[in-house]
């Protein structure tokens, strides 16, 4: 795992996978299987993997929790960086973030809680777990109503936060004002897109984000790398053929769940057995494996494809 400090840009040089998290049928971790898909996405070329909604970190154990961190930290190349989950709420934030004083993670990112919150308080609970655990954080944004946009420009430059994972869903990813007003008093090196491939090449393209989190490139990491390269560098025909790729299985996630589809789309690929997904959640309804095995087989034959014709065209 990479334990250097985060650097001005680091975000911007990597698709971040967000990958599910396998268990055995006891629920308990299952590190060959977790290998097995980490080892896939870096043969890919991504360098970052950030652990929250898709491994299903909002239930947790905090028991468990230094033993996902410890696994993880051993899993990953030296190169390859990772960012764990904690909360949402603020006890088990506190809890996870003394566990997280005692590793070499540089930051963790905070999931989303809908409700039971103000903006000052999520300033000040922020606030004191970025000093307990002694790293800077990464905010997960899903609700205009979570925090305003002067106090999340309050936190960065207070060293608070270190990135912002930008996650409000829009009707029509272009039209955004809200992001337009975050990108005024925030740093756009620091503001990752985080709601897949469907408004990636909107957010890069129109909004200048430094990247965004990937589920699906999971499974065609080396697609969702040369997705980034193509869309940074305006090769729009090029960018787009790779982007369809991935709208089928983005499309049933969106349409059944984001969570539960990617989890089982990994195990049908044959990249890894993800086993059984923590409660509260569980499978994707059994009707709909047959749409999904047939999406995933279709992305990774695509993957495949991109891949050999990578390789003949630099004989």
């Amino acid at each position: 795992m990479n334990v250097s400090p985060i650097v001005e840009g680091e975000f911007a040089s990597t698709v971040m996978a967000v990958p599910p998290l396998a268990r055995r049928a006891d629920l308990s971790l299952d590190a060959e299987a977790n290998r097995k898909l980490i080892r896939h996405i870096e043969a890919g070329g991504i360098r970052t993997l950030l652990y929250g909604g898709n491994a299903n970190l909002y239930h947790v154990a905090v028991s468990e929790y230094r033993e996902l961190l410890d696994m993880l930290a051993d899993l990953a190349a030296p190169g390859t960086r990772v960012i764990p989950a904690i909360g949402p709420d603020f006890g088990k934030m506190l809890d996870e973030a003394r566990i997280l004083a005692q590793t070499q993670y540089k930051t963790a990112m905070v999931l989303p809680l809908a409700g039971f919150t103000t903006p000052a308080g999520v300033e000040a609970g922020l606030t004191r777990i970025a000093e307990t655990a002694g790293i800077a954080l990464t905010l997960y944004i899903k609700s205009e109503d979570y925090v305003d946009i002067d106090t999340l420009a309050r936190l960065i430059d207070r060293g608070t936060l270190i990135a912002v994972k930008y996650a409000i869903v829009r009707k029509d990813p272009a039209d955004d004002p809200y992001l337009r007003r975050l990108l005024q008093s925030v740093p756009v090196s620091k503001v990752v897109s985080g709601m897949g491939e469907r408004p990636a090449l909107v957010h890069t393209r129109d909004f200048g984000l430094a990247a965004w989190t990937t589920g699906t490139g999971c499974i065609a990491p080396g697609a969702v790398m040369a997705l980034l390269k193509a869309a940074k560098q305006g090769r729009a025909d090029q960018a787009q053929r790779l982007y369809d790729a991935f709208m089928p299985l983005e499309t049933l996630r969106d349409r059944i769940s984001l969570i539960r589809v990617l989890h089982d789309a990994v195990t049908l690929s044959g990249i890894a057995d993800m086993g059984p997904i923590l409660p509260l959640l569980s499978q994707s309804p059994a009707q709909a494996l047959p749409e999904i095995d047939a999406a995933v087989k279709a992305l990774l034959g695509f993957e495949q494809k991109r891949a050999a014709w990578e390789g003949a065209s630099q004989v």
